[in-house]
């Protein structure tokens, strides 16, 4: 079910089901002469797409603009970079929402510079928006002293359980680090237009790489749909763990 299409009475079932709600993030960030502008977010939305074949989800429209940084090319590149803060307050006001609207299981699955799992700008962005929000709804629904209230006494012990409210929204990467190790990770080269042209067949023009000689597309020309749909079983494995 996608969320913008989605009638009221759907989308209150689905809250009450605890059905998982799924928002794809990326960037519009300069993928080299041959791969889209938007290459991340169509990633992100591709396999969020894909996972949504096989299990239910409520797919959220996608965050299209993100932190994308001017390490790969300024804006005279088309790159539009908005600022860690002021995203970090996007994401947070998105999600405040859903949360007084009572959706109870939230997941933000990024693709941009998310090598290995570490924590880049964004991604930190999302996170402390996600964890900022849950901490003040704690406050704001249990009172002050919440977790030292002796109601709670019994918090360590429930921590990873699907009730814990910290455990609300979570923040995940589209390629986890074992799918990340057992295929490849770019950016616009071998591993990146492989996915990306098996998720989105015309999103890659391998015929456009003379125009440019950047060091990190000279491999795109290796390339393959075939290469892509085994990268792409390798993360929904891990995503169709993590998002319960």
């Amino acid at each position: 079910m996608r969320l913008e299409e989605a009638l009221y009475q759907d989308i209150e079932a689905a809250k009450k089901k605890r059905i998982p709600l799924v928002i794809p993030v990326g960037t519009m960030e300069y993928h080299g002469p041959h791969a889209t502008l938007g290459t991340d977010t169509q990633i992100a939305k591709g396999l969020v797409d894909r996972l949504a074949e096989e299990r239910e989800l409520v797919v959220a429209p996608p965050i299209w603009y993100g932190v994308a940084g001017y390490a790969v090319a300024g804006p005279e590149k088309n790159t539009i970079q908005v600022d860690c803060d002021v995203f970090e307050q996007y994401v947070y006001c998105i999600l405040e929402s859903l949360l007084a609207g009572g959706w109870r299981n939230i997941y933000l699955v990024i693709h941009h510079q998310y090598e290995q799992e570490n924590l880049m700008p964004m991604t930190l962005s999302c996170m402390k928006a996600a964890k900022k929000l849950l901490m003040r709804h704690l406050e704001a629904t249990q009172g002050n002293g919440w977790w030292g209230n002796p109601g709670n006494a019994a918090y360590y012990a429930e921590l990873d359980e699907s009730d814990n409210p910290l455990n609300w929204i979570k923040v995940l990467p589209c390629m986890s680090t074992e799918a990340q190790q057992a295929t490849g990770y770019d950016h616009a080269g071998k591993w990146e237009c492989s996915i990306l042209s098996a998720l989105l067949p015309g999103a890659v023009r391998l015929d456009q790489l003379s125009l440019s000689d950047e060091w990190f597309i000279q491999d795109a020309s290796e390339s393959t749909p075939e290469i892509g749909e085994e990268m792409i079983k390798k993360s929904l494995q891990s995503l169709r763990e993590r998002i319960q």
